[in-house]
């Protein structure tokens, strides 16, 4: 078993993609950098010495554009402090969460032109990661908690 995830797989991609597109969406990120950047190596950046949280920043340098046109923006960051509960061993060097008017902004997004190019960065920069859908409506009646 590996805990590396960088790049969603087919078939988890194609479950988000058959979600209700129309509700805004909220995308709790979990980011664990690279001590060091890999960029392939026709990459101009292979070979410089780039941590994996300056790889991290060129991605969100170059898609940031891309993630505003289309309604993203960040509500919420913070910085992991412990474990409470889970791996004691896990740690998380980027936590936050980006909301989007819908998926469909999501997708438009992932697919554009301009973050496709910016995503060698995220996967120069990236030990391991988790992204997760959420659904922010806070009106729903089901109280599980609180």
């Amino acid at each position: 078993m590996t805990d590396r995830f960088v790049d969603p797989e087919r078939a988890q991609f194609d479950a988000f993609k058959a979600l209700p597109r129309d509700t805004k969406i909220h995308m709790l990120n979990l980011v664990r950098f690279k001590a060091k950047a890999d960029y392939p190596a026709d990459h101009p950046l292979a070979g410089q010495p780039l941590t994996g949280a300056d790889a991290y920043a060129h991605y969100g340098k170059d898609s940031g554009a891309v993630f505003q046109r289309v309604g993203g923006r960040i509500v919420w960051r913070g910085t992991m402090e412990a474990m409470v509960i889970g791996p004691g061993d896990e740690r998380w060097d980027a936590v936050f969460v980006a909301e989007y008017p819908n998926s469909g902004a999501f997708m438009e997004m992932v697919t554009d032109p301009v973050y496709r190019q910016a995503v060698v960065h995220r996967q120069a920069a990236v030990e391991t990661s988790r992204l997760i859908r959420c659904n922010p409506d806070l009106s729903r009646t089901e109280t599980i908690f609180g």
